[in-house]
């Protein structure tokens, strides 16, 4: 499957809405749950450092990934929301949008990467876990997984 990756925009917002939602049915083996509510993804197409990677095929976002920058005691990029179309994974793409948010960190001078999984998301932790994280704080229900660049 060939697909290329770029910064999302505007454009993309109702079908990066529609992959958060088959993401959080897959996680939660559900579909009775809630999108983004209007406004949820501005942050990220104002004039800053935030951002949302996507993967696109054939004129198709097929995957996403909102990169959040944060500057504070210390330097991190906190990796929100990802998702890949169910009939899209394990073609490399979730891979490849992970290394481009943090080639994009990197660029910044960003030295490390946080985000959060669910622990009954034994694929998603194992997936991160493959990809160089680890997990820095046990959270309840969730995990804080953590990777510093090299």
């Amino acid at each position: 499957m060939e697909y290329t990756i770029r910064k999302a925009d505007r454009n993309d917002e109702k079908r990066i809405g529609e992959l958060f939602i088959e993401m959080l049915q897959t996680i939660y083996n559900t579909r009775d749950v809630k999108g983004y509510e209007e406004g949820d993804l501005d942050h990220y197409f104002e004039d800053n450092e935030n951002v949302i990677f996507v993967a696109e095929s054939d004129n198709e976002v097929i995957g996403f990934l909102s990169v959040e920058v944060h500057r504070e005691d210390r330097d991190y990029l906190y990796l929100d929301d990802f998702s890949v179309s169910t009939d899209c994974r394990g073609k490399g793409i979730g891979n490849a949008l992970l290394k481009e948010a943090e080639k994009y960190g990197r660029s910044l001078n960003i030295p490390a990467s946080l985000l959060h999984v669910e622990k009954s998301n034994e694929r998603a932790f194992k997936f991160y876990e493959r990809n160089g994280y680890s997990v820095f704080e046990d959270q309840e229900n969730r995990l804080l997984l953590l990777k510093e660049f090299k």
